[in-house]
């Protein structure tokens, strides 16, 4: 449907979409990437399944929700496309992220117990 125009100077750029490799211009946004190779929808709504894909390309919509590099509703209009980005389209709700328990730190040392 959507086609490039012919630019000179076209600076390519690979990303992984799903397991597929994609071609980029190095000044699109992931949402122009995609939407230029093709791939559509970008997401389904967590309670119909019903597909979604960019709508304003500006970050007001949240239609164009992607998993980027293992982030999962990232705005893929707003981040620009970069060599070697790994993108998966949303199916969906989302997954829920684990909870750290309140006890330990990071470090998991007994001094960061929280009393």
């Amino acid at each position: 449907m959507f086609q490039r125009l012919p630019d000179d100077s076209f600076c390519a750029v690979t990303l992984t979409v799903d397991g597929r490799t994609v071609t980029a211009g190095a000044a699109d946004s992931v949402a122009a990437a995609l939407i230029a190779a093709g791939i559509e929808p970008f997401r389904t709504t967590p309670v119909s399944g019903g597909p979604r894909a960019p709508y304003c390309m500006m970050g007001v919509c949240f239609d164009c929700l992607a998993e980027i590099d293992g982030v999962a509703n990232q705005q893929a209009c707003m981040i620009a496309a970069r060599p070697g980005m790994r993108i998966r389209r949303q199916r969906g709700a989302r997954r829920p992220e684990p909870e750290r328990s309140a006890d330990v730190s990071p470090a998991g040392g007994p001094e960061a117990r929280v009393p």
